[in-house]
Order: C-alpha cells, then sequence, then structure tokens
C-alpha cells in the first residue's frame, strides 16, 4: 500500500492565506491538486493521495488525541509564546523569525532552527520580529497540552534498539535521545487547524506535527472506504503481519523515528515503523532549497519542458542517501545525453533498427553460443536479483548504477560481436548476436520500470511484450522467442541541447539576484582588483541579430569590436526584437571562454540588469566607437 498525502495545516498556508487576502482553505485547495497533478505526471503511483483537511483526517487526528487525553498520557502546562499587540493574536512558529542562540543563524524561526535542526523555546529567539508586520512580539502567557517524551523514552528506546536502522537515522535520533527529550506542546493557538477536541479550548486547534503523520493512516481509511470496504485499513496498520516503511528526508526524521512512534505505542494497537529509509539533503546549483524564497526547481515547470524519466534517472543516480549531494543542470544533462541516450536509447534503437533492417522486424533464431554470449546471458540472468536486492534495501543510487552498468555491458557486447562485420561474414553469429541483443532489451525493459516508468512502457511496446512477461523476477530469462514480430524503432531519449540547460541555469541566477538584490555590502563576495582587471569589458556595435531556431528566449548576434567581428547567443528575445538591437552599442565581456549554446558558438557576454520592466542592456552615453575598453 502506498501512501501520501496533502499536509495543509502547517503556517506556511496560514502566512500565504494572510498575504493574498485569501482563505487557508482556499490556499490548501489549490496546492493539493497542483501536488496531485504533478506527481501522477511524474510517474507516482500512489494507491491513495489524500490530504489532512479532510473530515475522515480531523476525526482520526482527534480520536488520537482523546485517546491520549484519556490514557493521562497528555499534560497541559502554561507558558509563555510570542504574542503580537499590534495585530491582537499569538504568533505561531512561522510568524516569528530571529536570530538562533545556538548557532547564530538568522533566519531560525520560532520554534526551530533550519540550520543547525534545534528546537527552540518561546523567548530563545535573540531579536524576534514578526512576520505579519516586522514589529517585535511580547511573551504573554496562554495554556496548552504537552506530549511528555522523556516520559516515554525509555518505552521508545527499547524498541528502537530492537531494529537495525540506516546510520543517518539511528545516529540523529541517539543523539537526540541523549540531548533528553522533553515535553512537546501539541496544540497551540491558531484559526487554522483541527480543533482541539475538548470544551473550553476554543481558538486552540492539534499543532502539525502531531496531526501530519496521523495523515498515513487517515489516507488508508480513505482508501478503505473508496474501495466499499471501510474495515480494510486496519489489514495494514493493525495487523502483525504488516511492514510499515517511512521514506522521508532529513528534517523529518525526528517525527517518524521518535514522535510518531511514541504516540503510536501509547495509544496501542498499531503497528510501528519496520524501516525508515531518510535521505540526506539536495542541494541545487551549490545552494539549499528555499520554497519561500522562490529557489526552487518546480515539478510543473519542469515538466513544461522536459519528459518525466530523465529527471527521475538523475535524482535516482544522485540521491542523497548517505551525504547531502548536489543537483545542477549540468548534471542533468550529461546524465540525458551521456547515459541515458547514448548508453541506454543507443543499444536498444540500433538494435531494433538492426533486426527491421536485416530480419523483416522479426527476431532471429539463436545459434551456437561463444564465450561472449554465455558472459552476456549470465549478466542479464543475475540482473533481476541484483538490482531488486539493492532496491529492496532503499540503495536506489546503487541500483541505478547497477542498471546502467548493465547497460554499459550490453552496448560493449555490441560493438564486440560487430553484427555490421558477422552479417556477411558470419551469418549465424549475426543472428545469434541480435537475438541475445532482445533478450536484453526484453529485461531491460522490465528492470527500468521502477525509476524509468515511461521509458519502460515505451521498450515493452516495441517489442511488443506485456502482460505476464513483464514480471521482475522472470526478467532474465531471455525467453523472447525466434520469429516474435517487433515494432519499428522509437527514439527513447532526446539530447537535450546547451542553450536549454542554459536558459535553466538563467532562470535560477535571476531568482539568486532578486533575492540578493537588497542585501547589505558585508554579504556580498568581495573580488581584488588583480582579479577584477582580468575581465576586459569593451564596447561593440550590433550589426545584424536573428532568433534562434526553437528558442524562444535566444537570439544570435553579430557585433562589431572594432578590430574583429564576433558572435554572440544571448537570451534577450524576450525583452528585444532583432530590429532594435541592430545598430545599438553595447557592452561585451571580452576575455569570456567560448559556449556552445543550442549548437551555436558564443564568443563573449552582453552585460545587462533587470528591472521592474524586464531586461535592458547596458549601453554607452551618446556614441562610442567599438572596441573601446570600459574603465
Amino acid at each position: 500500500m502506498y501512501i501520501c498525502g496533502s499536509d495543509e495545516h502547517g503556517v506556511p498556508i496560514t502566512v500565504t492565506a494572510d498575504r493574498e487576502g485569501i482563505s487557508p482553505q482556499d490556499v490548501v485547495d489549490r496546492y493539493h491538486e497542483m501536488n496531485k497533478e504533478s506527481f501522477e505526471k511524474l510517474g507516482f503511483s500512489f494507491d491513495n493521495y489524500s490530504r489532512t483537511s479532510l473530515k475522515i483526517h480531523h476525526e482520526t487526528a482527534q480520536n488520537f488525541f482523546a485517546a491520549l487525553q484519556d490514557k493521562k498520557d497528555l499534560t497541559v502546562k502554561e507558558s509563555e509564546q510570542y504574542y503580537s499587540e499590534s495585530s491582537g493574536r499569538f504568533l505561531p512558529d512561522r510568524y516569528v523569525e530571529g536570530t538562533c542562540p545556538h548557532c547564530g543563524d538568522k533566519g531560525a524561526r520560532g520554534d526551530q532552527c533550519d540550520k543547525c535542526g534545534k528546537w527552540l523555546e518561546a523567548g530563545e529567539l535573540i531579536n524576534p520580529k514578526s512576520k505579519i508586520d516586522g514589529s517585535e512580539p511580547v511573551l504573554k502567557k496562554t495554556r496548552h497540552w504537552y506530549f511528555p517524551m522523556g516520559r516515554f523514552a525509555e518505552e521508545w528506546l527499547g524498541w528502537f534498539k530492537a531494529h537495525k536502522w540506516k546510520e543517518n537515522v539511528h545516529n540523529y535520533c541517539m543523539g537526540w535521545y541523549q540531548d533528553g527529550l522533553g515535553d512537546r506542546p501539541i496544540t497551540r493557538d491558531l484559526h487554522w487547524g483541527i480543533p482541539v477536541p475538548l470544551e473550553g479550548t476554543e481558538g486552540k486547534v492539534l499543532y502539525v506535527w502531531f496531526d501530519a503523520p496521523i495523515g498515513y493512516i487517515s489516507s488508508t481509511k480513505e482508501w478503505a472506504e473508496k474501495n466499499g470496504n471501510p474495515d480494510a485499513w486496519r489489514d495494514y496498520w493493525c495487523s502483525p503481519d504488516t511492514k510499515l516503511v517511512h521514506f522521508i528526508g532529513k528534517d523529518n526524521i525526528v517525527f517518524h523515528a521518535i514522535l510518531f512512534p511514541m504516540m503510536l505505542m501509547r495509544v496501542g494497537g498499531y503497528v510501528l515503523p519496520e524501516a525508515i529509509p531518510a535521505n540526506e539533503y539536495l542541494t541545487i546549483e551549490g545552494r539549499k532549497i528555499s520554497t519561500s524564497q522562490n529557489y526552487a526547481i518546480w515539478v510543473r515547470d519542469y515538466l513544461n519542458s522536459f519528459p518525466p524519466d530523465p529527471l527521475r534517472y538523475a535524482l535516482a543516480a544522485n540521491a542523497p542517501e548517505n551525504k547531502d549531494t548536489d543537483f545542477s543542470w549540468n548534471q542533468f544533462q550529461r546524465r540525458n545525453n551521456d547515459e541515458l541516450a547514448d548508453i541506454l536509447g543507443n543499444f536498444i534503437n540500433r538494435t531494433v533498427t538492426f533486426i527491421h533492417k536485416y530480419y523483416n522486424g522479426c527476431v532471429p533464431q539463436r545459434g551456437e553460443l561463444d564465450h561472449l554470449d554465455m558472459k552476456m546471458l549470465e549478466a542479464v540472468r543475475k540482473a533481476p536479483e541484483k538490482i531488486g536486492s539493492l532496491i529492496e534495501r532503499y540503495e536506489i543510487r546503487k541500483a541505478a548504477a547497477a542498471f546502467m552498468s548493465l547497460c554499459r555491458m550490453a552496448n560493449k557486447y555490441f560493438n564486440d560481436k560487430a553484427p555490421w562485420e558477422t552479417r556477411k561474414a558470419n551469418p549465424e553469429s549475426c543472428a545469434t548476436t541480435l537475438n541475445i541483443c532482445i533478450q536484453i532489451t526484453r529485461a531491460l525493459g522490465v528492470l527500468m520500470a521502477p525509476i524509468l516508468p515511461y521509458s519502460s512502457e515505451k521498450v515493452n511496446d516495441m517489442i511488443q511484450w506485456s502482460g505476464n512477461a513483464k514480471k521482475w523476477d522472470d526478467a532474465g530469462l531471455c525467453d523472447v522467442p525466434e520469429d516474435h514480430a517487433l515494432k519499428e524503432a522509437a527514439i527513447l531519449f532526446e539530447k537535450i541541447e546547451d542553450g536549454i540547460i542554459q536558459r535553466e541555469i538563467e532562470k535560477l541566477n535571476h531568482i539568486s539576484e532578486k533575492k540578493d538584490s537588497h542585501a547589505g555590502d558585508e554579504q556580498m563576495a568581495q573580488v581584488t582588483h588583480q582579479q577584477f582587471q582580468k575581465i576586459v569589458l569593451r564596447t561593440a556595435v550590433v550589426i545584424a541579430a536573428e532568433k534562434v531556431h526553437g528558442a524562444d528566449r535566444l537570439l544570435k548576434i553579430q557585433v562589431d569590436m572594432g578590430n574583429e567581428k564576433r558572435q554572440l547567443v544571448a537570451g534577450v528575445a524576450e525583452f528585444y526584437s532583432p530590429e532594435q538591437l541592430i545598430g545599438k552599442t553595447v557592452i561585451v565581456v571580452a576575455n569570456l571562454m567560448p559556449a556552445t549554446i543550442r549548437g551555436i558558438e558564443s564568443r563573449g557576454m552582453l552585460l545587462a540588469v533587470r528591472s521592474e520592466k524586464g531586461l535592458v542592456l547596458l549601453t554607452t552615453d551618446g556614441k562610442a566607437a567599438p572596441g573601446l575598453p570600459v574603465s
């Protein structure tokens, strides 16, 4: 059972609603549909994708709270919380920002510092400010319910030590335990969320960290009701035969490995997590992802430009399973072009093309096998177990590498057997080679499915292989019969040109520029005079310009630089027509290393600024001869 859902009670939702002047329900309705659509288009196969604003979830979470309350497992305490006198309300964690008292990060929020991971109590932040109006909040007393983790710490430790966890999960949790597990608030003063199911608690809702993991249970309940068997959820959550696995990120380890298991233990009757293959952090182009600052690659934007499988493969092959890793657009391009297109796609395409050209599109007969044939068939036979065991151990990165290693071996086999030579010199050997290549293709069509599901379907369609023949354990059987008819070869992976990648890099750079445009001088990276003098800026006059075919943002520009003429490719087509540029005197970085964009060489870079009206080229004040140095 593959379960997930939209977590709809986080404070960022109310922050967004306040900023846009709409209701929190409007916000979650919008993003739930976006999330659901993105997951579907990216190839996620959830059995149920739910949301925590549903009635079934509210009831399930309230029942959990009531069960803990009845068992006297909760404590009630009066505490001080941040309060905005200007807006007359208590401020939830993300409405308050300040300096972390532990690491000094200036972007810590009211309850936690994302940089060092420490939980914070109200009043610990240095120089706290309200995100609503920038005012300094005051501390005001309020009453809340707490989950006393320390009281259940030893019970939890006994369970935790009885299991083998990923090293990062084990170390993270033991660090929390050794620091001492204190009381964690499970209610807060907020107008959006699940109401606390007790009289006299108006204006108080369940804390999102408490209700969100319960969403896995309510999502399974929703699935059961949709399928006409409302009690079927118990077969998963209340059966000793069930194995519960949480696929999460590093920042959610504490909730899934400590807090949620404690809650399940105390309520009773539920299975506990068996495995938590938590990933570390993924950065983009060397920087932390920040959705609040829009420094991210959004799935919807990605899918407007690229198919889903190259991203799935790039993320699988570079998964931050044991340490932080970085996603870069250039690396993504290399994964697509050098591995998916040149290795996997190339092998399958030339195999099917060769069979259509010389064997009427039907699998040729296999003859006597030589050493290379037997070695290749043995590798194919072992591949399902080898790759499958890696996936079952949640080592997706190694599984992707093992799959691509098999693809490389297949390409080498094709080259070493040289069917273009044996076709006439040794027809039986040629037929055997192509027969084995189709057996490999049949195996790859199955083995690529977890990471490359859309491409897998294309391969299976191309070789007309479906139904029970796509079972994982049978992928290495090499049982495609001779004379089996194939469809025409189709391109599996299109190569991605440099210009397209440059466009995506520029998008991120533009976000960075906007973020940093108001930064103080002390935050800017400084260069020496000697470093700056290495940059050669010169005037240039545009003498010709035209649009780059298939690239909406690019222009190919010819410039006169006095003693030479150069060709540049610049992303200015959204703001300047070719005619508008001709005759302009522009500033060019003259000693920039040449680059190839969309197959066109670009020797230099135009200087420009971004304003509210868009991009504006830097020009001279009045006429200036081409080739003059800028000083």
